[in-house]
């Protein structure tokens, strides 16, 4: 890479974007909007693009339900609440769990929720097949905190086909996640984020950044 690709790579990437807005006109509408927004620099061509897709399939409908969802529930309806009326206004009945292994206890919780609730439940652990990790070029000393692997695309595959309308994910690793959102055919929410450290509520940390976690702000910490 030639110094000009170094200085416009450089200077891409320190883009001013949202994060960095402090107007949030595009909420309240009673600011101004900064040089840098995306909102008056949008091309028409986007914002065609994206009205168009709310009117495939049933991208309206689930937008409706989410908002009703966010409405109704506001400060008065936790997250697994909120799932529940959302499968109901989406006519979802049959649920998927995609959970992992270390979080089946929460897992077979939320299942006994939503069964006294009336809908039908499939869920798929992680470890499913119980391959092992060097079986898919993983090195061996990641066995070391357990030899099976995830399988998140086998997981999605599995949900699939047993049809469901609604899954939630209780736990997934990072990028496995990734995986299983990028193959699952039903539309996909989750319930738990995993963090090990702080017992799977990965916000605590943005809420210590000034305090307990401000090394990691620090150039070069880990």
């Amino acid at each position: 890479m030639n110094e000009n690709e170094t200085t416009a790579s450089a200077e891409k990437r320190d883009t001013p974007t949202c994060v960095d807005c402090g107007t949030q006109n595009c909420k309240i509408k009673t600011s101004v909007y900064p040089g840098f927004c995306l909102t008056t620099r949008l091309p028409e061509t986007d914002q065609q693009w994206a009205a168009e897709r709310y009117d495939e399939g049933r991208n309206r409908e689930i937008m409706r339900a989410a908002a009703e969802v966010e409405y109704e529930g506001y400060g008065r309806w936790t997250r697994v609440q909120e799932i529940m009326e959302f499968a109901r206004k989406t006519g979802a009945r049959r649920i998927g769990i995609a959970n992992c292994v270390g979080l089946v206890n929460e897992a077979r919780i939320f299942a006994r929720i939503l069964r006294a609730n009336g809908f039908e439940v499939y869920s798929v652990v992680c470890k499913v097949a119980g391959l092992p990790k060097t079986s898919m070029g993983i090195p061996a000393e990641c066995e070391t905190i357990g030899a099976a692997m995830c399988n998140p695309i086998l997981q999605a595959r599995l949900l699939n086909e047993a049809h469901t309308d609604l899954n939630v994910v209780i736990g997934l690793c990072v990028g496995h996640d990734s995986l299983f959102y990028k193959y699952a055919d039903a539309c996909t929410t989750t319930l738990v984020t995993k963090d090990r450290v702080t017992g799977h509520n990965p916000v605590a940390v943005l809420y210590t950044a000034g305090s307990y976690y401000k090394k990691k702000l620090e150039p070069g910490e880990k």
